[in-house]
């Protein structure tokens, strides 16, 4: 398997009549790493997986997937494999017959059929309609046929959708993997805990723009919401000498505080200097869906509305 050139997208927009569903998207996925390709419902996300993919003309802007255009490539299962719609594919056929389907096209052999088959966990139910699948099957089999080709690039939409926690592990661990052995990797997905596990890599986007492309650690540190967990019996006395220029300092109980604006060495240096004990003292960061969140609340499509009367 040559090694790819990964995936750039320059300047993609993509209009439908005077609606601007991609505006001007600028990214690189590189080969090595998963990268985590996340937005609001709206944001542009499946538009833009299907321009890079050649099943849309972009209005201005072009792409290239392992070095070319996606049309350009001749043989594209072994470049490129692709999940977007894992329920397209024709009902009265089996798993292996469509499996073997598209093989034919590209002159691949039954025998990897049969592999991506037992590597998919497909095996009972192989010789099966696909009609009769259930959702996680479904996707099993779309994750199958990206895989026949033996693809440098696998640009997934939601992979683990219906799947059940042993396969949420199993795709993550795929993922990375496949990652590890220097393929391109582009996958998106609404579960921020599982993309905290899995990416190394987030390309952001929200109303058809991009938001942040950045590393899954970075993106995190600079959410801004990080803080100190610090419990003291004396955590009175701690607030009002921790308070100070940029310092924020919340009582979360009558020995704990939420200090944030400083860290954890310099409180139990404060600490120390004024004979306050301290029980606890432990770093908070922000995990990746709050800072998500955070980052994309303005370019949400839908907004709800509170219910009256609930909880907050």
């Amino acid at each position: 398997m040559t090694r790819p050139h990964g995936i750039e997208a320059v300047e993609l927009t993509k209009r439908y009549g005077d609606r601007t569903v991609v505006h001007d998207l600028t990214f690189s996925v590189r080969p090595g790493s998963v990268t985590g390709f996340l937005g609001p419902n709206g944001a542009g996300k499946s538009t833009t997986m299907r321009l890079l993919l050649g099943l849309d003309a972009p209005t201005r802007g072009h792409s290239t997937v392992g070095g070319r255009p996606y049309p350009d490539h001749p043989a594209p299962l072994t470049e490129v494999g692709a999940l977007l719609e894992a329920r397209s594919i024709h009902p009265g056929r089996t798993a292996r017959n469509h499996l073997l389907a598209l093989a034919h096209t590209h002159g691949i052999p039954p025998s990897r059929v049969e592999e991506v088959i037992g590597m998919t966990g497909l095996t009972e139910v192989a010789g099966r309609r696909v009609k009769g699948f259930s959702l996680g099957m479904g996707q099993r089999l779309g994750i199958a046929a990206a895989l026949l080709g033996d693809p440098a690039t696998l640009i997934l939409d939601e992979p683990v959708n219906g799947l059940d926690p042993d396969g949420v592990l199993w795709i993550r661990t795929l993922l990375k993997s496949l990652a590890a052995e220097g393929r391109t990797v582009l996958v998106s997905s609404h579960l921020m805990s599982e993309m905290a596990l899995t990416a190394d890599h987030l390309v952001i986007i929200g109303r058809g723009r991009l938001l942040a492309d950045t590393t899954v650690e970075a993106f995190v540190r600079d959410a801004g919401a990080s803080a100190v967990k610090v419990v003291s019996p004396e955590a009175a006395s701690l607030a009002g000498v921790l308070g100070g220029p940029g310092v924020e300092v919340e009582r979360t109980g009558p020995d704990g505080l939420l200090v944030r604006g400083t860290d954890s060495r310099s409180i139990g240096r404060t600490a120390a200097t004024h004979c306050i004990p301290l029980f606890e003292l432990t770093p908070v960061t922000a995990s990746l869906e709050q800072a998500f969140m955070d980052l994309t609340h303005e370019a949400v499509e839908y907004q709800a509305v509170p219910l009256e009367g609930a909880a907050a």
